[in-house]
């Protein structure tokens, strides 16, 4: 019941403007009568709320100040704005700061540039690992990223995204002989990026750091004149960002 109740506060999670009982009951394969008792138990307990004029349920209060201690405990989007910010300062463009998440990236904090057409990988955004400089650092530098290479779903976002593993193999393993990831329109298109990792004080990488911005302001050259910037970045994030 636990599963269950968890998998309804996702399905809210990616909800914004919630959902109802019945709703919830089809997304989640429940019964409407398991489902209206996990939400009165999750709504007694301020996980979840619940609007009796609209009879729709949102994520409650309770969620909000758990996530906020996790974010104070962790130190991640509070530590990094200012090195992301700096950078961005110099490179006119967006800075990202990403975590591994299962088999996705997810985006801690992000800067964006001063100039126009901005990079959608807002905080809390999930990204494909295959697909995203971000990602296949992550993955190059994880203790298991031989079977990440091996069990990665390499669907397509566009026409330039690696969906060959033997190609993505060998990716990888220029990724981890360089030591920085790239991406160059595979996730979307129009954009490239360049990314790094951010390791913890035992040398574990614990994250990744990335300049992105669109091709048509920044060629792909100019983009890796950055990869100075980007480590020096990633080397005071390795300070600053508290080690989960």
């Amino acid at each position: 019941m636990v599963g269950k109740a968890l998998s309804l506060l996702v399905l809210l999670g990616d909800t914004a403007q919630g959902a109802t009982a019945t709703e919830l009951s089809v997304a989640a394969a429940l019964p409407f009568s398991t489902t209206h008792r996990l939400l009165r138990s999750l709504s007694q307990q301020g996980f979840v709320a619940f609007d009796a004029g609209t009879k729709r349920y949102a994520l409650g209060i309770r969620v909000f100040q758990l996530g906020q201690r996790v974010s104070n405990a962790n130190g991640l989007a509070g530590s990094s704005i200012p090195v992301l910010r700096s950078l961005t300062e110099h490179t006119r463009e967006a800075s990202i700061l990403g975590v591994l998440d299962t088999n996705h990236v997810l985006t801690v904090s992000k800067v964006d540039g001063p100039q126009a057409f901005r990079v959608t990988s807002d905080p809390g955004t999930h990204s494909p690992l295959h697909a995203t400089a971000l990602g296949k650092v992550l993955v190059a530098f994880s203790d298991d990223w031989e079977a990440r290479v091996a069990e990665l779903d390499l669907f397509a976002r566009t026409e330039k995204t690696i969906t060959d593993r033997r190609v993505f193999r060998g990716e990888i393993e220029r990724v981890r002989e360089l030591g920085y990831g790239t991406m160059y329109e595979e996730n979307e298109v129009g954009m490239s990026a360049l990314a790094a990792p951010v390791r913890s004080a035992d040398g574990r990488v614990i994250g990744a750091v990335a300049i992105a911005a669109p091709v048509f302001r920044l060629p792909f050259d100019e983009l890796l004149a950055f990869l100075p910037q980007l480590r020096a970045a990633a080397a005071e994030l390795s300070v600053r960002v508290p080690a989960p």
